[in-house]
């Protein structure tokens, strides 16, 4: 029950003028149970197609700050998406790019130091002279990279990897996330053609930085994976010689990045403000 009388009346309202009394109502200090109930409104508007960009952004930063009650851990079910790829394959797929909240958890725990989540090029990466990812987060100029619902961002191939058996799960192979983002209609973005305006967190936006996950409704699959096609940039489990494979789409990279098949081959070691990464487990022969 919603116990803030103007938390009430900004529901009822139109979706624009909604959104901007919650957001004014997010700088307020409402007590917990009504901050929760605005964190659900704020949820309720994100399927909204009337809202800018601009808007979708300001949403999520919102719901960064309250709480976002959409994140979950690799530890619940409604982490994951179970997709069957037109090869016959079945595949438990991260509804979302792993998050800062979630980065963050891993990198503050000791399980970053454990020896057997690391491969032996890994674990000399991790040990060598270069400053760490919170040395780098920590600086002034990454505040607006490191919010808890943002995908994490600047975390190498080796990182990713770790943190992927540190939950018993592995990257996407790149022709699975091919698959995923094409379906049995071959669509080159997740929700078919044409690109489109407003679609994908990509350079088009004019935005500058990564939204909150899942905040572009329209970059989704059918099954409900988001952020294939911009947002960030994602590192794959594909190895080609001594450099990785990345699918680029970004908020930093143009729409021709964004389609299903588009890829980057880069070092292991690279860190960016626009590559993140998503889990991916349980493959099924069927």
């Amino acid at each position: 029950m919603i116990n803030d009388v103007r938390l009430r009346e900004a529901v009822t309202l139109p979706p624009d003028v909604r959104l901007e009394a919650l957001l004014h109502l997010s700088e307020e200090g409402l007590n917990p149970d009504d901050r929760a109930q605005l964190a659900l409104a704020l949820v309720d508007l994100i399927a909204e197609p009337a809202l800018s960009a601009k808007q979708r952004m300001a949403l999520g930063e919102a719901l960064g700050q309250l709480g976002d009650p959409r994140l979950q851990t690799p530890k619940e079910d409604g982490y994951w998406v179970r997709v069957h790829l037109d090869d016959d394959r079945q595949l438990d797929v991260g509804r979302y790019p792993v998050t800062t909240a979630e980065w963050l958890a891993f990198v503050e725990s000791d399980r970053y130091n454990d020896a057997a989540l690391w491969d032996a090029a890994g674990i000399a990466w991790r040990d060598g002279d270069r400053p760490s990812w919170r040395s780098l987060a920590a600086a002034p100029d990454s505040a607006h990279l490191i919010i808890p619902n943002q995908p994490a961002v600047g975390v190498s191939w080796y990182e990713a990897m770790a943190y992927a058996r540190a939950h018993g799960s592995r990257l996407l192979e790149y022709d699975e996330r091919v698959l995923l983002m094409r379906g049995t209609e071959k669509r080159p973005y997740p929700w078919g053609q044409p690109f489109g305006q407003g679609n994908a967190n990509t350079r088009e936006e004019v935005l500058g930085k990564p939204s909150a996950v899942g905040v572009f409704f329209r970059d989704q699959t059918p099954e409900g994976i988001f952020d294939l096609a911009g947002n960030v940039g994602e590192w794959t489990a594909d190895v080609v010689g001594e450099l990785r494979v990345i699918h680029p789409g970004s908020w930093e990279q143009p729409s021709m990045a964004a389609w299903a098949k588009a890829l980057h081959i880069i070092s292991p070691a690279a860190r960016a403000a626009d590559l993140g990464f998503r889990l991916a487990r349980g493959v099924v022969e069927g």
